[in-house]
Order: C-alpha cells, then structure tokens, then sequence
C-alpha cells in the first residue's frame, strides 16, 4: 500500500510556544548552537492563508528553525492570538508539539486524496517568501497530532 502523502520521510516537527525568543534560547543551549533568528510568516498577499476554508489574513505567526539533522528541521511556532491552527492549539492545549511535517508533489491531490480518507484540510497557504506551500491536516484523532505537508517549488 502507497504512503498516502506519496513518501513516510518526517522532515519536520513544530512545536506551538507561548514566548519564541525565551523558548529558541533554551533550544539552542540544548543543541549547543547560535540562536537562531525570528521570521515573521509572510504578507497575506503572498501567503494566501486559508483557515478552515476560509481567507485568514490576520492568521500570522513568528517563527524559529533549528537544522537537528539530516533532512530534519525543528520550527517553533509563536501565533499572533487571530483564529487559526496555532492560535487553536495553544489555547486548547497549550505548548507543545503541534504537527509532523512531510515533503510532497502536487499538494492539492495530497489534499484531496486525504480528505477522501477522513483528513480533512484546516490550513493552507505559502511560504512567506512564495518559494512553496504548506498545508495541515487535522489527523488528530486518528494519529494524535496534525500532520503538515511542505512543498517545495523549483525555480
């Protein structure tokens, strides 16, 4: 049977925080390596964020990238308090470790492919930079945490 998002490589894992400065220290002392700098998650108008199908132009978030690995990245994710899947995670659970993320092709087959499985699609846009696009979907129940689909364009 195929991996249902085309591969099983886990090439990511974000965790939601409540405080990203404080929080990428202790992570970067743990590693023994520079901090990290702070990115913001982009403009709306590259973005094109979509929060349970709808546009999300406030939904923003700051972010911290740590390399622990070959082909293994860490994100901390710090939500800006507007509606979407962070902001939702925080107050429903608070920090921790938010989703798994995997490398696609063609992220709208994965999605339509995972919601004819149950999976349905709660965020979606792309990279601040418009270099790629992510998506998450809501797996919780089923794998106990979201998963995030990254993809990559070519240029």
């Amino acid at each position: 049977m195929p991996a249902l998002l085309g591969n099983s490589t886990i090439i990511q894992v974000g965790i939601i925080v409540k405080n990203i400065e404080e929080t990428k220290k202790k992570w970067a002392s743990f590693f023994g390596i520079p901090v990290p700098v702070t990115v913001q998650a982009g403009e709306y108008e590259t973005t094109q964020t979509k929060y349970k199908g709808n546009d999300a132009p406030k939904a923003k978030c700051q972010m911290a990238f740590f390399e622990a690995g070959p082909n293994m990245q860490l994100e901390l994710i710090q939500p800006n308090g507007e509606k979407s899947t962070w902001q939702d995670f925080l107050d429903e659970k608070g920090e921790g470790i938010h989703h798994i993320a995997f490398s696609v092709k063609d992220t709208k087959k994965v999605i339509e492919t995972c919601e004819k499985e149950g999976f349905k699609c709660v965020q979606q846009g792309k990279y601040g930079d418009a270099s790629g696009e992510y998506a998450y979907l809501d797996t919780e129940k089923t794998l106990k945490c979201v998963i995030e689909t990254l993809e990559s364009y070519s240029r």
